[in-house]
Order: C-alpha cells, then sequence, then structure tokens
C-alpha cells in the first residue's frame, strides 16, 4: 500500500482556478509553518499544506534524496485527483519543489521557492541544531521548559529554539532525527534537473546566504524562466519576518489582486 504524506487541505467557495496551491515546509518543520501564507492564499486556491516524510505526522522513512520527496507529493496530489499543481515551498521544500519539475514537468504549472536555490551548499549550518537536538533526548526532556534549558546551551536564537520546539511532543521530536542526520549531505546537496521552462520565482531574504548572485548559470540552465524579489532586511525565515512582502510577490507572480 502506498504511503501518503499527512496534509490539511482548505478549499474557498470560489477558487480561482481549479490548480491548488501546495504549501512545503523546510527541515525541521511540519505543515503549519507556512500557514501565515496559506491563510491568504486560501481565499483564492485550494490549498493544501503538508508534512513531508520524516517530519510532523507523515510516514518515516531511512531515505531523504530529493526526487524520492518530490514523488511523495507528487503521488499524495494525484490520489487525490488533481491533474496540476502550483508549488510553494520554504527551504527544503524550495528544493523538494524544484525537483518535483523532473518527476512530473506537466503536472506542475508554477514554482516559488522561498530562501532556497536549486545548488549543493557547502556549509553545513545545522550541525550545531542537531547537537542541541540530540542533547534533549539525552537529556531526558519531557517537558518545553526542560527542553529550552538544554537548547540554550548550544543555541542564542531563541526564534530557533521555539520554532524546534514546535516539533517536540511528550519527550520526542516529531522528526525523524537519525534519518535527517544520515541524509544531511543530500539534504544540503542538489543533482541538477533538466531544463524547466515554465515560471519559477525565487523570493531570497536579503541578508541570507541562500541564494547568491554567483548561482545564477546555475538557476538559469535549470530554470530559464525565473524571476527574483529579494526581500530586504530579511533573513533565511522571510515569509515569518516579512509575511507582507513575500505575499505581495506571491500575488503578482499568480496573478492575484494587489496584495494589501
Amino acid at each position: 500500500m502506498t504511503k501518503l504524506l499527512n496534509h490539511t487541505i482548505h478549499k474557498p467557495e470560489h477558487p480561482v482556478s481549479p490548480t491548488p496551491v501546495v504549501l512545503i515546509h523546510g527541515l525541521f518543520g511540519d505543515l503549519n509553518n507556512l500557514g501565515v501564507l496559506g491563510r491568504d492564499l486560501q481565499k483564492y486556491f485550494e490549498t493544501i499544506q503538508i508534512d513531508v516524510r520524516n517530519h510532523g505526522d507523515s510516514f518515516r522513512a531511512d531515505a531523504m534524496e530529493y526526487r524520492q520527496m518530490a514523488n511523495d507529493v507528487i503521488t499524495l496530489l494525484q490520489s487525490l485527483g488533481y491533474t496540476s499543481a502550483i508549488l510553494i515551498g520554504h527551504s527544503m521544500g524550495g528544493k523538494i519543489s524544484m525537483a518535483a519539475t523532473e518527476i512530473a514537468p506537466d503536472f506542475i504549472e508554477k514554482v516559488i521557492a522561498i530562501d532556497m536555490a536549486p545548488v549543493a551548499y557547502q556549509e553545513r549550518r545545522h550541525d550545531t541544531i542537531m547537537a542541541a537536538l540530540d542533547a534533549v533526548i539525552q537529556g531526558g526532556a519531557k517537558s518545553r521548559q526542560e527542553a529550552t534549558v538544554i537548547m540554550r546551551e548550544y543555541l542564542n536564537e531563541d526564534g530557533v529554539i521555539q520554532f524546534l520546539l514546535k516539533s517536540f511532543r511528550q519527550g520526542e521530536w516529531k522528526f525523524n532525527l537519525p534519518a535527517i542526520k544520515e541524509n544531511y549531505e543530500l539534504i544540503i546537496g542538489w543533482k541538477s534537473v533538466p531544463t524547466w521552462d515554465k515560471p519559477v520565482l525565487l523570493i531570497p531574504g536579503g541578508n541570507s546566504p541562500y541564494v547568491k548572485a554567483e548561482y545564477r548559470e546555475q538557476i538559469a540552465a535549470q530554470f530559464p524562466n525565473t524571476k527574483a524579489w529579494v526581500v530586504a532586511d530579511a533573513g533565511h525565515w522571510v515569509h515569518a519576518e516579512k509575511p507582507d512582502h513575500v505575499l505581495r510577490a506571491i500575488h503578482r507572480f499568480l496573478d492575484l489582486p494587489e496584495y494589501e
């Protein structure tokens, strides 16, 4: 039996299109992470928020290669009866969205990648986070308060700690930390996809290191029909820091009424 991703669906009374918008979270997240975008977009589209494999309430698996994770998304959408989709992903979710263009190039209409480029990153930015997550389990923390005390020995950003704690339940992490650690090189890596010339929007944070000018050639080779909307004075969590700016960009890209 095919395993399907955990998901929620919101249906407006009068959608502007039969094509749904699919919201795909990043590493260590869950389907609630892009809720600020979903609450606006569900006025216009059917919106589907998902837990990717090894996150939230979705199934656990040893493998986390991008084409596998993209196939999870396409399998879910086709099982629900959809014949097309617009994918919006943040961070790892952005790469899942871009990988889906190889799995189902005709099925995907548009892609929006929030602070993520289709490139292999060399820097391991999550090692301290993973050490903190391990320490919480090894320390036997059962409450978020206990976990917070332990994590502050490793992390000095309360926003990051609070984000991670959204996935802490009864002394356990809801994401599959062993699988994430085992597949981390694949998660920060990237295998180029065939050229896909449908519309792509990149929304980088101006202060984030994830989308650089030096990636322009790699992006253009895979996604020649790409536009970028840089959100100034925002970091990697650009949609949480400046949701109005992100929604304004999305509205224009999807030909929706101007976002106020």
